[in-house]
């Protein structure tokens, strides 16, 4: 039980807020029960809490979970930056000509400068190239970036991009044409977005018929059309569907170990892919 302060004379001391001794309040925090005043009150659903309260309380509270268990965003703030890194890109491009030849995707120079097997991803040939692959870009990561979460999306795209190098490394023949020829363009990674929504409406039973009639178009230009890396493209896809089936399908109280870890060893698998290209070739 506790006790109120008195006063010499024995009457009951008015209860004052601790942060502000002089000020007088009989309204208490619903919370702690200490008195509070007007200036440290912080309204809640019921009553009211005190200042120090309310900073605990938002403290522990986890934000809003995606369906995939990712932290909501309200904005697709990754894609709005992959985009403005691509077109900067672009322009430097054009700027310093010798930009593409010593960023792209060249087989014979992997070994010695394996950056290129990301750098590519920001590269690109001509405006045409660009705008596809940028309206592309747009059209499944302010789809796909909400529902993942950011590092998620972040991590499919650049696993992604990573995939395509690799098919591209490991497609090329050492000697060959091929294995000189430079490879550019985000279409690795956007093939991998693409393949990432076919797989998430598929595991919620959603229509999927027309991002399954998109990958079949695309796939067919892929291949018959001249001067497209269809290889990049494949290497992408394939990555693209196997880093979402592994955000999808994890249980859902561990699916942020699963994400994490399952990422780490995608990447570590790719890499090696490559260090072992190199190696054989």
């Amino acid at each position: 039980m506790s006790q109120s302060p008195q006063v010499a004379d024995g009457t009951e001391q008015p209860p004052a807020c601790p942060r502000h001794p002089d000020r007088v309040s009989y309204v208490r925090c619903q919370r702690c029960d200490r008195p509070v005043c007007p200036e440290c009150q912080v309204p809640s659903s019921v009553g009211v809490h005190c200042v120090d309260c309310a900073r605990e309380s938002a403290g522990r509270r986890r934000g809003a979970r995606t369906l995939l268990g990712g932290t909501a965003v309200a904005e697709a703030t990754v894609t709005q930056a992959l985009i403005v890194a691509c077109v900067v890109v672009y322009l430097a491009q054009r700027l310093v000509p010798s930009l593409t030849w010593n960023l792209a995707m060249v087989p014979a120079l992997t070994g010695s400068q394996p950056w290129r097997v990301l750098t590519t991803a920001f590269l690109h040939g001509s405006f045409m190239h660009l705008a596809f692959n940028m309206w592309a870009l747009w059209v499944c990561g302010t789809v796909l970036e909400p529902v993942l979460g950011r590092w998620r999306y972040c991590a499919l795209y650049l696993l992604s991009a990573l995939g395509g190098s690799t098919a591209v490394l490991w497609l090329a023949h050492p000697g060959a044409d091929s294995w000189w020829t430079a490879t550019v363009g985000a279409s690795g990674a956007v093939f991998g977005l693409f393949a990432a929504m076919f797989v998430i409406q598929h595991r919620f039973g959603r229509d999927s018929s027309a991002i399954l009639g998109l990958l079949a178009v695309n796939l067919v230009i892929s291949f018959l059309g001249s001067g497209i890396s269809w290889q990049g493209h494949l290497g992408g896809l394939v990555t693209g569907a196997v880093v979402a089936a592994l955000y999808a399908w994890a249980p859902r109280q561990r699916r942020t170990g699963y994400g994490v870890w399952g990422s780490v060893a995608i990447g570590v698998l790719l890499v090696a892919l490559c260090v072992l290209r190199v190696a054989i070739a």
